[in-house]
């Protein structure tokens, strides 16, 4: 994705061109095939298969559940918790805990500093201690008990956090915890705790790092082991549990927040101030939670989809944990608002394009957004109007508050990603008419930008910025191009594991598992354990892009952060087309439930 700015000096265009240091998905498959030792896979037209065309006679319904979300009950919600009665408390917790962080890091004792630290992180509260945690951690290092420390647990915790916070670490230290064969020593079986640590500091590795893939077979070896035999320690037979499950570095912020802060209250050697804060913070936040959602309330019923696209998912609560997934701290309130409204926009589209839209539909619908003028809806079906209508005037608005925020115009960038969306909707569409699977290859070639990562990486990074936004900004977001495109793929094969089996019921276009199954005559337990390989070998990329300097750090966040809540809506299946389920207990405790003091 390279920037190409107009003549105008406040007009901005974004264009994707030839990006030489770009792995396309052949060149994914093939690195990840090198690391498994096996041959890649390459791409082949002849193999993919071209069935005869069997064009709906009616039109398709998905039959999504209603919402269960009403605007009564959104509008029902309330908390007594607010900055104004509980802001001196707040401030009052904030200057202990500081404190606590900077009196650990001169007590030279490295694992209680890194301790407190990966708890402030956990709990949720790292964005009030920042400069705190980077001058503890400059002490830390400055002590040279890097290199020095024989205990396990020690050294992995700071290899994750350094590697966390951005700070270059040589995976070679794990070296002194092996036996001259290369393997981890036997001795260290017996080190739960440190186990868990190695474990969860090799997902912070980049590709061609054996020793944290051999960290990675070792430990979860031991620690399934451990859960299945030895384990006496509840609390800790639940971490390993967890980790096993979904390591710390993929979870979602929010929900890890939510999560720990129940098992840290049961440490005995818990921070008590910094355990209040959090409870506090969680419930401070919460308070500004509901607020956006009965804002972003109001201007949903006003499109009123429910009645004027019925054939889509109603889903502007499950849309807000996405957003809030994405950009969860509270002072991006715009940021989640505006992408909510995105995301929503984006959702009714996409079922458009899956399910309900004839092929010559959608190629109208298509030619209609390359155009981005009020005068082409004229061509447009009836149904299709208010959607297109809805379209154009959020982007007009985003960049009309751009621009009066920043004196930018970043029109272009917004209705070149909207036109590459809708361009790989109408790829995947003509293959569902034309009855055609494509090679894995060729459906990641699309389908990285069709779930809709880069468009939303946009968007959040022109919310994010505000009045900040400038030329210069909007240039240095083409040094995550890669980072977006890895975190896209991320998002793309969650997205896959989640929704494949009941898009697949109903007929919709093939997804990856689909893909991979009919190219290499495999099972679907086998597509599927290929699939979270990638995604995998895709996070080693992802922490790789992380590390680079060039790249903004906000870019860095948000990247991260969409990569992980696709982790956790498609966990247990399709959290957003079924979201009674998991998806409705999350955002039960995220928005209305607050944690009892």
């Amino acid at each position: 994705m390279n920037l190409v700015f107009s003549s105008s000096p406040t007009s901005v265009s974004l264009t994707r061109t030839s990006h030489p240091r770009m792995l396309v998905p052949g060149q994914l498959l093939q690195a990840y095939h090198t690391t498994r030792g096996k041959q890649a896979i390459v791409s082949n037209s002849s193999s993919s298969k071209v069935i005869d065309p069997t064009p709906a006679a009616q039109r398709r319904l998905a039959q999504y559940h209603p919402t269960i979300w009403g605007p009564d009950l959104i509008d029902s919600f309330t908390t007594h918790y607010t900055y104004e009665s509980h802001g001196t408390r707040l401030e009052g917790l904030k200057k202990n805990v500081a404190k606590a962080i900077v009196a650990s890091s001169i007590k030279d004792d490295a694992c209680s500093i890194l301790k407190l630290i990966a708890s402030v992180q956990r709990l949720g509260v790292a964005y009030h201690f920042r400069k705190e945690i980077q001058e503890a951690l400059a002490t830390l290092l400055s002590s040279n008990t890097l290199s020095t420390t024989n205990d396990l647990h020690t050294a992995a915790l700071q290899f994750q956090i350094l590697r966390e916070n951005g700070i270059s670490v040589s995976s070679d230290l794990f070296n002194k915890f092996r036996s001259g064969e290369g393997s981890f020593k036997d001795s260290l079986s017996n080190d739960v705790e440190g186990l868990l640590s190695l474990y969860e500091a090799s997902h912070l590795g980049m590709p061609g790092e054996d020793v944290l893939e051999e960290a990675k077979r070792f430990s979860s070896k031991i620690l399934k082991q451990s859960v299945a035999t030895v384990l006496n320690d509840d609390n800790l037979t639940k971490r390993v549990k967890k980790s096993l499950q979904t390591p710390v570095h993929w979870r979602m912020p929010r929900i890890e927040a939510l999560n720990f802060i129940d098992m840290y209250q049961r440490d005995d050697s818990k921070n008590l101030a910094l355990l209040e804060l959090a409870k506090l913070d969680y419930n401070l936040v919460q308070s500004v939670y509901q607020i956006e959602i009965k804002e972003l309330s109001r201007w949903w019923r006003k499109l009123d989809f429910k009645s004027k696209a019925s054939f889509s998912r109603d889903r502007l609560m499950e849309s807000y944990l996405g957003a809030m997934g994405i950009s969860h701290e509270p002072q991006f309130s715009e940021c989640r608002i505006g992408l909510t409204k995105f995301m929503c926009i984006l959702t009714v589209i996409d079922d458009m394009y899956d399910v309900y839209g004839f092929l010559d539909e959608l190629e109208c619908f298509t030619d209609a957004v390359i155009q981005w003028n009020m005068e082409a809806k004229e061509k447009l079906p009836e149904y299709m109007k208010p959607i297109y209508i809805a379209l154009l005037e959020f982007g007009n608005e985003l960049s009309d508050n751009a621009f009066k925020n920043s004196g930018l115009n970043p029109l272009p960038c917004i209705k070149n990603e909207w036109v590459n969306l809708c361009k790989t909707y109408i790829v995947e569409a003509r293959w569902f008419y034309g009855g055609y699977t494509p090679t894995l290859e060729e459906y990641l070639k699309n389908a990285w930008t069709s779930v809709g990562g880069p468009a939303v990486m946009l968007h959040a990074y022109l919310l994010t910025e505000g009045c900040q936004l400038t030329e210069a900004s909007l240039e240095s977001f083409n040094h995550g191009f890669q980072l977006i495109y890895w975190s896209s793929i991320v998002t793309r094969l969650n997205d896959d594991l989640g929704t494949s089996k009941p898009e697949g019921e109903r007929g919709d276009v093939v997804k990856s598992i689909q893909c991979y199954m009919e190219e290499k005559g495999v099972s679907e337990e086998e597509a599927q354990d290929y699939i979270k390989g990638l995604i995998s070998y895709s996070w080693k990329k992802i922490n790789q892009e992380s590390a680079k300097t060039s790249i903004p750090k906000s870019i860095v966040n948000l990247c991260l952060n969409m990569a992980r809540t696709a982790h956790c809506i498609y966990e247990h299946g399709d959290g957003i087309g079924n979201s009674i389920g998991v998806t409705k207990d999350r955002l039960i405790s995220l928005i209305t439930n607050p944690i009892p003091g």
